[in-house]
């Protein structure tokens, strides 16, 4: 069992990213925490309660106890110091030996944001000497997944079979009835969502799948795992 942390900037980010693989890990007996960094709030159609409860069922159905949702500034999010020691401390708690965070160069800058955010707190976490709760951890791995606003083809490190959970996804994603309705004019992204991870499905040949990279370098210690 692994100890996993998916980090968003924002509630439905993890989903929309990795959804599926985040059903399938938490199926499969591993410990699985969303780590929303800010609410999301303010959008059009949104509040923080509505946001709060929206992720809290989104999680339920994607079969995850412990949803996380820190109140750094949505529009605002910042790689500093006040931030990496409020995420370090979560890393020290909880201490994953697998993080989860977006891809580091997007349209938006607190995906942008979260990507460094994470990266610098698996850092800190380390630290022996510091005013910061908890024991020193220094998360073994860090995997970026894509919900990009960007339009950019990008070849991922490896590729997850997510065909048996991509109904989950979307389910869980349309918990999220502030963000996608009809009077934002957004209900097509459901459609995108199913069409990207049919796309990362054909490159692996399954239904569906979902796209990860790695700036290190990635083991194995069997062939049993690899799809043929």
């Amino acid at each position: 069992m692994k100890k996993i942390i998916a980090i968003g900037a924002h509630p439905d980010d993890a989903e929309i990213g990795m959804g599926g693989t985040l059903a399938m890990l938490s199926e499969q007996g591993h410990e699985v925490t969303i780590l929303d960094l800010t609410d999301g709030e303010p959008t059009p159609t949104g509040t923080h309660e509505k946001r709060i409860k929206e992720s809290k069922v989104s999680a339920d159905i994607l079969k995850i106890k412990n949803r996380i949702t820190l109140n750094l500034d949505n529009r605002e999010l910042r790689d500093n110091i006040k931030a990496r020691k409020m995420v370090a401390e979560i890393f020290r708690k909880l201490k994953p030996d697998i993080i989860f965070t977006p891809y580091w160069e997007d349209a938006h800058p607190d995906h942008e944001a979260a990507s460094k955010l994470a990266l610098a707190s698996r850092f800190y976490s380390k630290f022996v000497k510091t005013d910061m709760s908890g024991e020193p951890h220094f998360p073994s791995k860090i995997y970026y997944y894509f919900a990009s606003h960007l339009k950019l083809h990008i070849k991922p490190s490896f590729i997850i079979d997510t065909s048996d959970y991509q109904d989950i996804k979307i389910k869980a994603i349309k918990q999220y009835s502030s963000q996608f309705n009809k009077k934002r004019n957004n209900l097509f992204i459901f459609d995108r969502i199913n069409t990207v991870n049919s796309y990362y499905g054909i490159l692996i040949k399954t239904k569906y799948a979902e796209a990860f990279l790695s700036k290190e370098e990635i083991g194995l210690n069997s062939l049993d795992c690899l799809i043929i």
